[in-house]
Order: C-alpha cells, then structure tokens, then sequence
C-alpha cells in the first residue's frame, strides 16, 4: 500500500467539467483529465482494504456491487501513486481490454463499492482508469500485438457492439482468424452510434478499431447476416460462429395515435444523429432534428437522458423526460446499505445541461403517456399524459395535453432481432434472448455460442465486456480441446 494515510490527507477530485451553458454549443467530450501529480494523489487515496469490494462484482439484494470484469483496482491505484503507469496499465489491461471506453460511459459499480465511500467520497476509480490508459496511448505504448502464432482456425463474430469486440480480440491474441461482421456502415455497435459523441468520441472507437485490424482482426461493415447473408454458410465456412448482435428490438408504445409523424426511437435518433455528425458534420436534413421543437421522451434511464443532451444541441424549443417510476430518493435509503448499488435519485450531464438552459430538471415522475394527438396533415402536435399511482395504475382526471412535435421512445428493449435467430433454429428465453446452458456461451446448434445483450439481455457495457471475453475462452476450449494461453 503506497500511503497508508492517503484517504486522509486527499479530498477526492474528480476530472473537471466544461460548464452547461459552454459544452451544449458542440458534441465534443468536455471532461478534460487531471495532471498527473493530481492522479497520482487521487491513486493514493485507495486503502487497498482487506476485503476490495470494489473489484468485487458480487450480486447483493438483486444488484450486482463492484466490477464485473475484477479489475485489479487496488493494484493498479497502488502503482498510480508510486507513478508507475507502465505497470499499472498491464495490470488494468489483464481484466479489461477497452479501458477507454469504460473509463468513459461506465456508471462505475467499482466506486458505489468502494470503502472509502462508506463514510465519506469513494475513490475515483473510473477516472484512474481513463487516465492509465490515455497516458498509455499517447506515450506510443498501445501499438499492434500480434499473436506469435496462428492456430490454423476461423472464428465469425457477427456484431461489432463491445461484446462482439472482446471476443474478437481476446480470439485473435489466442491466434485463431477472425473476421468481425458489422450491418452498419461503421464498426463499432452501440460504442459507434449507441452512445452520443459527448460521451464517447468517436475518434476514440476508430482507434481501438484501427489498432485490432492492425492485429489482424478482418472487419466487414455493411453486411446483415441472416439478411445479407445466409448465417448457414459461415457455419459452413467458419469453425465457430459467436454471435454479438445486441438487445436491439425496441419497447413500442401501445396507445392511440401511435402513427402519427414525428416519433422516433431513441437509439435510432441517436444513431442518426451521430451518423449525421460524421459523414456531414450535421448537415441540415440529414437527421432528425429536434431543432425548435417540443420535445418529449418517454423513459427516464441513461438512453433517455443522452436524448436530452443531443436534444438541446440540436437546439430544440423544450424537452421533458418522463418517467413511470416514483423518484428514488437523494440518499441512500436505510434497506439499501453499502455496499450494495445506491438506488438514489442523479443527476446526469443531460438533465443538468436541461437546468442550465430551461431552469427546471426535464423528469416527470410517475407519468405515462395516454396518447398522442396530430394535426390535419398527420404530424404529432401534442401528447396527452396522465400520472400513475404507487401501483402504477392510471389516476383518473390528471390527464395533461402537453405539446410535443417530436417525441422519442427510450422504453429499453425487448431482446434480438429476430431474423438471425429464426433462421439458424436458435433456442429463446421467456425474455426472447438466446438460451444457453447456465455458465455456458454455447447455444442449442453446435459451434454457435452467444454472448453480450443478445444473450443476457440489455445491459452495461462492463457486462458486454465480460460476456464477450467468456465467450472467447469457450470457444477457444471448443476449437482447440482446451484453452490455450493469450
């Protein structure tokens, strides 16, 4: 333990923010990183405790605490403090092999176990990580790793999501060839067009893909198997088949006027959007824009408030996000100890940003819509709300028109598409992901194996991390008899 006193004698720190009213103006990140000698004092605050729940990923009451991959968090903040980045970064890449995306977009279950956030702040976990492996890119220390030897076998990964990524990379360092297929125009899955600019950049996804095509890793963008091509022939052509393909069937509404103009899923607008942003640098007409409208979107989760934040660059007129659920309290409630996941009400970079601008927090609790209204031509103009009780039962005669010319669903998802999985025989669970074995990735058709959203069903990009990485192993065990070493 490299300062026994450290948590003392450093308050925690967290990597600045660009102001509300400043960053809305672009879809650039706006949390510029910390000095280094700032890291290291921020490294220095980790106790290394007996018992490191944060490296834990154990799940308590329902809700898993610590961090599913078991990063080696203690060791790595150790070696920050003593500023030996080289060895903190082999250490944090053992568990992890994109720790500049989750550095980024993970609500960092490590923190919300650490110890030091018992009774006071946790330590700046997620953070420590960002900064480990950016020093690490821009020292020149994450150039291509090429396996030293090829096995002789070929493995299809089809989605390039994180899941799909993973297995593809730990895949290729085993030495088996892999090629990677992507519908999209882009690789990179949700990483690519799921999560807006501002929160990952896309110049950060190139790079990761840039270096695993250098490794040796084929991807082919533009091709929807099961649509495009027949998943039958890579099982012909490959020797194992992993599929990644996310959770990407949407919740729909079901209330009248659901046909009317103007209403988009939220991922699909914020694909389009960001779609827009690279090939046009937001050209006018090229994405739907919430420019000068009232905006509403329906559900109050993580997707929800990313709509927020693009809404208000886009420039819209009002956005209002609403929620089914009653708003969870500001402090931990007494049947929610630590260190189980807090259930406490945030405030994301969206709904600050909506404060900044509109002077209210854009959630409505306990509301739903009870239908929409359009104009003559068939365009939304208004949304008709009603409240829910603590049953989430309708409450008669609270019905509110609000007026609403686009309104996005960001309801969560439902499982896969349904294309590939019809088509291959694949067997489904009551929630309509992929079925396989417990503790095991293969399915029900030999040498094909699911793993990420598509398996589990929607979730973190840690957990699609670890999927894809558990997957490899097995797969790896299936083509060579036993695992072999990376």
């Amino acid at each position: 333990m490299g300062k026994p006193t450290g948590f003392l004698e450093y308050a925690r720190q967290g990597n600045p923010a660009e102001a509300p009213l400043d960053r809305i103006h672009h879809f650039n990140e706006f949390h510029p990183r910390l000095s280094r000698d700032d890291r290291r004092r921020q490294g220095a605050r980790c106790m290394e405790c007996g018992v490191p729940f944060c490296q834990s990923g154990a799940v308590l009451n329902g809700m898993v605490s610590g961090c599913p991959l078991h990063n080696l968090v203690p060791e790595w903040n150790d070696l920050i403090y003593h500023g030996n980045f080289g060895h903190a970064l082999e250490r944090l890449l053992k568990t992890n092999d994109f720790p500049e995306f989750t550095g980024r977009v993970c609500p960092a279950l490590c923190e919300a176990a650490c110890t030091c956030g018992l009774h006071g702040d946790p330590v700046t976990v997620k953070e420590n990580e960002l900064g480990v492996i950016e020093d690490a890119w821009e020292a020149g220390l994450m150039g291509p790793r090429l396996p030293k030897t090829r096995t002789g076998k070929k493995v299809a990964v089809v989605g390039s999501g994180p899941s799909g990524l993973a297995c593809a990379n730990q895949l290729n360092r085993r030495g088996h060839t892999v090629t990677v297929f992507e519908r999209e125009d882009r690789p990179g899955g949700l990483l690519m067009y799921g999560i807006p600019n501002m929160k990952l950049e896309k110049t950060i996804v190139q790079r990761r893909l840039d270096k695993m095509t250098a490794e040796g890793i084929t991807f082919r963008t533009g091709v929807e198997v099961g649509r495009d091509a027949d998943p039958r022939d890579l099982l012909n052509e490959y020797d194992a088949v992993v599929l990644c393909c996310g959770a990407a069937k949407p919740r729909d509404l079901k209330v009248p006027g659901r046909e009317a103009e103007g209403i988009w899923f939220a991922v699909d607008f914020l694909k389009e959007t960001t779609r827009s942003l690279l090939s046009t640098g937001l050209a006018e007409g090229t994405y739907p824009s919430a420019k000068g409208k009232h905006v509403i979107i329906v559900g109050g989760g993580d997707t929800g408030n990313d709509c927020v934040g693009t809404c208000i660059r886009h420039g819209c007129e009002s956005v209002i996000q609403l929620e089914m659920m009653p708003k969870p309290p500001d402090c931990r409630a007494e049947n929610n100890p630590w260190p189980e996941w807090p259930r406490v009400c945030k405030t994301d970079y969206g709904q600050e940003e909506c404060i900044a601008v509109f002077a209210h927090d854009p959630r409505i609790y306990q509301t739903t819509v009870a239908e929409l209204l359009a104009d003559e031509d068939g365009a939304l103009r208004a949304v008709r709300t009603v409240k829910l009780d603590q049953s989430l039962q309708p409450v008669p005669g609270s019905e509110e028109e609000l007026p609403c010319e686009l309104l996005l669903i960001a309801a969560g998802f439902l499982g896969p598409q349904d294309t590939l999985p019809q088509a291959l025989g694949l067997e489904r669970t009551p929630r309509s992901c992929i079925a396989t074995p417990e503790g095991s990735y293969a399915t029900n058709v030999p040498g094909v194996f699911a793993a990420g959203d598509m398996r589990r069903g929607q979730s973190l990009v840690v957990w699609a991390i670890r999927e894809g990485r558990e997957a490899a192993r097995e797969v790896d065990a299936f083509l060579m008899g036993t695992g072999s070493e990376a």
